[in-house]
């Protein structure tokens, strides 16, 4: 029968507000999922907190909710545990480049088997609106109330100069590509990034749905090639009155991921390896 977007369903109370990208976020990944014909139960997908942190609550599959900043940790342990599995990390722009940046760095440079995606609404949203690590300058917010003094990062420039394996950038609403890039991510080998742009209707009213649409282009569509790093710079620089979207960097040769180099040739998971303790009475007694 294969496996059906119904299959990820849940009958559960949403509580995010109305207009919030989040939805049109969920049933892109939903759809994603049944496409690739994943079932429920070979999903793993591990949230932090905040809006984007919830959306594990509110489809089937297997789930991980972790502290501020700690999604990609906790994915990397995961992953290391059982590579069987088919791991989307998953939280916003405050979770993953404030209290997360470290481990961002660190998840795209050992190039751990897991699609990370950033919900990135450009404010802290659960919170009521705090300025972000993405916030424009300019922008006001209840902590930047004369006007954010710094311009936003990047999170594709970085995650470029991290040589991530795949980085891209799509817009919630545009979900036929934003479904064509999460399918792409989930069957690449090694650390996929995808930076989702969505609006956060209640508290960035700047940063609106139309305010994206009227900006966002899609760069593989005006010839973009993804195989060319130096090209991939050149394509992120552009913010403003355009917004590039799209694949930016697809690693054409592909490197180990982090599980072949910790554990070389091991073919099962480790959750079903061989357990060999090892007995340190005579090592203690040595040293007695």
């Amino acid at each position: 029968m294969g496996v059906k977007v119904e299959d990820f369903d849940l009958d559960r109370e949403n509580t995010w507000c109305p207009g919030c990208g989040n939805f049109a976020i969920l049933d892109t990944v939903k759809k994603s999922l049944a496409n690739l014909g994943l079932p429920p139960n070979e999903v793993m997908v591990v949230s932090g907190i905040g809006q984007a942190g919830k959306m594990p609550g509110h489809f089937r599959v297997n789930t991980f909710n972790v502290l501020h900043g700690r999604v990609l940790p906790a994915a990397t342990g995961i992953s290391l545990a059982n590579h069987e599995l088919k791991i989307l990390a998953i939280g916003g722009d405050g979770d993953g480049l404030a209290e997360g940046g470290n481990h961002l760095i660190h998840a795209a440079r050992r190039n751990i088997n897991v699609t990370y995606m950033m919900h990135n609404n450009m404010v802290y949203g659960l919170t009521k609106g705090q300025v972000s690590p993405t916030s424009d300058e300019g922008l006001k917010t209840p902590t930047t109330p004369g006007g954010n003094p710094v311009a936003g990062l990047n999170p594709v420039l970085m995650l470029l100069g991290l040589k991530a394996s795949f980085v891209a950038r799509s817009f919630s609403g545009s979900k036929e590509q934003l479904g064509s890039i999460i399918e792409r991510a989930i069957q690449k080998p090694g650390f996929a990034f995808i930076d989702i742009l969505q609006p956060c209707p209640s508290f960035n009213k700047v940063n609106t749905h139309g305010w994206f649409k009227k900006r966002v282009f899609d760069i593989n569509e005006e010839g973009h090639k993804p195989d060319n790093l130096c090209e991939a710079f050149q394509a992120a620089m552009e913010w403003g009155e355009r917004i590039p979207t799209g694949i930016f960097y697809d690693e054409p040769e592909a490197r180990p991921v982090f599980n072949e180099v910790l554990f070389g040739s091991q073919e099962q998971p480790l959750l079903e390896a061989e357990l060999n303790p090892l007995d340190i009475k005579e090592m203690i007694k040595e040293h007695l």
